[in-house]
């Protein structure tokens, strides 16, 4: 019998993206009704899906250590893979039951309507057709040979292996897997929740819990109410998803909705990305995390003997990892903490100080539209962070790169572009050299401008001023609305 699923949940069972689900929607393939699609049409999209073959499976084979203690996962259970085959084999017993007493019900209701049908038989004549009929229908019951729905037995895995939480009221949706907590599966999803610590002593995460069962898992030290344990509040940092849950959560929805922040990070390592480009890998305290929006910078600033070297710098990583921030650092001689940095001065395990996060550079999440982001040189680093960002949060259209170069080595991470184009099936990308930024910029407007439609698109613009500059105009006077277009100087 033919079950409705969310996009989200179908798409994470085939082991595809809301994107391409949309896309097979729009073209036809595969109806929806409000915004969900039947287990059957999906069989009939993908006959050859197999469960062990499904993004579902692969999931659940590769669940972490720490979803099951050593000792019980040893000594009690059998390994992950086979653990996962006998739920499925019981999945599907499940939903042979499920499919027989749906045609129980149907044989129920037809018999009941036969009997009203007979107040004008005798008694004997009744009984005669009575039981024909019962002979005929149990047949056809007990004889029923429909094929099973694999759709459906791979749900009942998941919902096994994994939660489905829904967030009021933006209704967001995102997948708590193995041991991890709501908050860090609402990180990995791309969300931008309320939270400070992440440890259970702040209490920002705080979040009612409208349906569902949640179970502490993490230590915590902040203290709910009686009122609010009444209302269902829980903290998201310490409570990992029991069953399928709908929650009531604060998310940041601009710039302005997320506090600036102080805090003293540990440099994990530098390394060279060019002569002139260098990684800072940072790492934040476990206690107090950076919150922050992909496409935002942060300024770093380290004491000397007799100075205090700053800079600011847009972040290269995406918020779904909070404590590892990343940031390409350009030499410049006018830059001081970057001029500290290319010097050696500054080593991994040493103090660094960070502040922000600061700019509105950040993606237009709940916007329809494909994405084209415009970028030279090193203004690939905030862009990173803007695409895997919407990378995580599953957002609807295609992700488009346009990178310009104005030396040789200007695209300094073209192998990362090469990765996600092989493994994101909405995301490809360009390059293009140029002997100055304003010709770059006029250049990569020109290949944007290619599109089959811009108005159609939101277009994020970064790097020099002179080439933010031709892009701007260039992108204007062809008709893209203001409203679709970001621009940031670097």
């Amino acid at each position: 019998m033919s079950q409705r699923l969310s996009l989200s949940r179908a798409a994470h069972l085939i082991g595809t993206t809301r994107a391409a689900l949309q896309k097979q929607i729009a073209s036809g393939e595969l109806v929806s009704s409000d915004g969900t699609v039947s287990t059957a049409e999906l069989q009939a999209l993908y006959p050859d899906l197999r469960i062990e073959d499904s993004g579902a499976f692969e999931r659940i084979t590769q669940i972490r250590d720490e979803a099951f203690g050593k000792r019980i996962r040893e000594r009690v259970l059998p390994n992950q893979e086979i653990l996962a085959q006998r739920l499925a084999l019981q999945s599907e017993e499940l939903e042979d039951v499920r499919r027989h007493l749906a045609h129980y019900h149907d044989m129920i209701e037809a018999l009941r309507e036969r009997i009203e049908q007979m107040s004008g038989a005798s008694a004997a004549e009744q009984i005669a057709e009575l039981a024909d009929f019962l002979d005929v229908s149990l047949a056809r019951v007990l004889g029923s040979e429909e094929p099973t729905d694999t759709i459906q037995v791979m749900d009942n895995v998941l919902r096994v292996m994994s939660a489905h939480v829904t967030v009021k009221p933006s209704g967001h949706e995102f997948f708590v897997e193995g041991s991890e907590t709501v908050l860090q599966a609402a990180l990995r999803a791309g969300l931008a929740p309320s939270y400070g610590c992440g440890n259970g002593n702040c209490g920002l995460c705080k979040a009612r819990i409208i349906a569902g069962q949640t179970q502490q898992v993490q230590q915590s030290d902040y203290p709910l109410s009686a009122s609010e344990r009444t209302q269902g509040y829980a903290l998201l940092c310490s409570h990992t998803a029991v069953s399928d849950l709908v929650i009531e959560m604060l998310e940041a929805n601009a710039p302005e909705d997320i506090p600036q922040q102080e805090i003293v990070a540990k440099v994990r390592s530098v390394a060279a990305l060019t002569p002139n480009i260098m990684l800072l890998h940072l790492q934040t305290p476990r206690s107090s995390r950076l919150r922050f929006l992909a496409g935002q910078r942060v300024a770093l600033s380290v004491t000397g003997s007799t100075a205090n070297f700053r800079g600011e710098y847009a972040i290269a990583s995406c918020p779904c990892d909070d404590r590892n921030v990343l940031l390409h650092v350009c030499h410049d001689e006018e830059d001081a903490f970057a001029s500290r940095l290319f010097a050696g001065a500054i080593r991994a395990n040493d103090a660094v100080s960070l502040f922000g996060p600061f700019g509105d550079f950040v993606l237009q999440k709940d916007s329809p539209n494909d994405s084209v982001f415009v970028v030279c040189d090193s203004g690939f680093a905030p862009v990173k962070s803007l695409i895997e960002h919407a990378v995580a949060s599953d957002l609807p259209g295609a992700l488009r790169l346009i990178w310009a170069a104005t030396r040789a080595d200007g695209h300094y991470l073209e192998n990362q572009c090469r990765a996600w184009a092989d493994v994101i099936e909405t995301f490809s990308y360009i390059t293009l050299l140029a002997d100055s930024p304003g010709v770059a910029g006029a250049q990569a407007a020109a290949r944007a401008l290619a599109e089959e439609d811009i108005k159609a698109r939101d277009v994020y613009v970064v790097g020099p001023s002179e080439f933010v500059e031709a892009a701007h105009q260039r992108l204007v006077s062809a008709g893209l609305p203001a409203a679709q277009l970001r621009v940031e100087v670097l």
